[in-house]
């Protein structure tokens, strides 16, 4: 069980006041706080190891590697891909899978289709419609119904023998409902076609087994696991990496360059151009190390007791609906009042010191579907209490009473 109490004294931020009441931070699909453990690993790279990495012969250089590699290894681990070169360095989740349909790119024919799912972030969409254009193939949709949940029937009678990707998210950043990936990747495979999951708001909460799951790609942010923001990984089958072009040139993704021709480097260096986000790597481990401390299971089973709190006691508020009411969910609450905008409302608690998101949430086709501009989204993490709950809902409802 968590003592969370012990928890939230390693993370500074959540001491401060905002607007001179207590900060309430429930902004954590956006981003998670910064634990102190991982604050000193970016403290201490900087102040005793600060070199580039890979190239250099002296000291600093060769520890900074080895802490670069190390991060690498932990993540390997952690995701338990089968070989630390399948754990490609990224600047985050939106750079993974840009990575990925830049490669395809040159694999695609005209004749081909590609599927998403309604419940994307625009991330997990927009590159797909950009790799469409530039290769005529088709991208087809898995509908959504009013529970949040994908039409797995839908699904199945998309895939045909065109197919050649499937992405999907693993948990909805805008409703937090848990997808069927595993259903989703078995189907994709039996037809052919390779399988993206974006892991962005899954990994905070749960720890995936690429292996286990059998999917082709993963991708993820260490924003959103307690680490710093502008980096996350890649995961992708060593097979599937060896097919796809390098997404950009320059130093360390090279073998040798002449003016006549280039060879590229071996895995993972090949997808690794120019200087890394060496502390931001470094830190990535770090944010790992300290989540896999506190122990993912612990983490789901309390984060699954203030999301069920927190829903009832919001359902008690006259005219609250709440989007997203699959069983299978993680601890994500978007809701509306009324004809109330999200905006107002955030606002107001905002006053109040509640951190929460309110928009479409870059899930624009989501908030089309309900025919809505938006919502309010609550996003409870391990280090949020039941007492922050009842200052989030009292604040909802002072909003409520001034706006209806």
């Amino acid at each position: 069980m968590l003592d969370v109490t012990v928890i939230r004294k390693d993370f500074p931020i959540l001491s401060r006041k905002v607007n001179g009441k207590p900060l309430v931070y429930l902004d954590n699909a956006a981003t998670s706080q910064t634990p102190q453990q991982v604050i000193d690993v970016i403290v201490n790279y900087y102040s005793n190891y600060n070199a580039n990495i890979h190239r250099g012969v002296h000291t600093l250089s060769q520890e900074a590697t080895d802490k670069y590699e190390e991060a690498r290894k932990k993540i390997q681990t952690h995701f338990n891909a089968e070989k630390a070169h399948e754990i490609i360095f990224t600047s985050g989740t939106t750079h993974s899978i840009n990575l990925v349909a830049n490669g395809f790119a040159s694999l695609l024919k005209s004749d081909d289709e590609v599927i998403v799912s309604a419940l994307e972030h625009h991330s997990n969409i927009v590159p797909w419609q950009m790799l469409c254009e530039k290769t005529g193939a088709t991208l087809k949709v898995i509908p959504m119904n009013e529970k949040g949940e994908l039409v797995m029937s839908d699904y199945a009678n998309l895939l045909s023998n065109k197919t050649k990707l499937v992405f999907v998210n693993h948990i909805s950043n805008a409703l937090g409902v848990i997808n069927p990936i595993e259903d989703i990747i078995e189907k994709a495979h039996k037809v052919g076609a390779a399988v993206l999951v974006d892991g962005a708001q899954a990994c905070p909460h749960i720890k995936p087994n690429v292996q286990q799951l059998d999917v082709d790609f993963y991708v993820a942010s260490a924003h959103k696991m307690c680490g710093p923001t502008g980096v996350g990984m890649l995961y992708g089958k060593e097979k599937w990496l060896n097919k796809l072009p390098p997404y950009q040139g320059g130093g360390e993704m090279i073998a040798e360059v002449t003016f006549e021709k280039t060879t590229y480097a071996d895995l993972p260096h090949k997808f690794e151009a120019g200087t890394p986000n060496i502390c931001g790597g470094i830190a990535f481990g770090a944010a790992i190390d300290y989540m896999n401390a506190i122990g993912f299971d612990n983490i789901a089973t309390y984060e699954n007791e203030l999301l069920a709190y927190a829903t009832k006691k919001l359902l008690d508020i006259e005219g609250l609906r709440i989007y997203g009411n699959s069983k299978h969910k993680t601890s994500v609450i978007s809701f509306n009042i009324g004809n109330v905008h999200p905006y107002d409302i955030g606002s107001i608690v905002d006053k109040l010191g509640v951190a929460v998101r309110t928009g479409h949430h870059c899930a624009q086709p989501i908030m089309d579907f309900y025919k809505i501009p938006g919502t309010v989204r609550a996003s409870f993490a391990f280090y949020n209490t039941f007492e922050e709950v009842d200052v989030f809902v009292d604040a909802v409802k002072k909003a409520s009473q001034m706006l209806t």
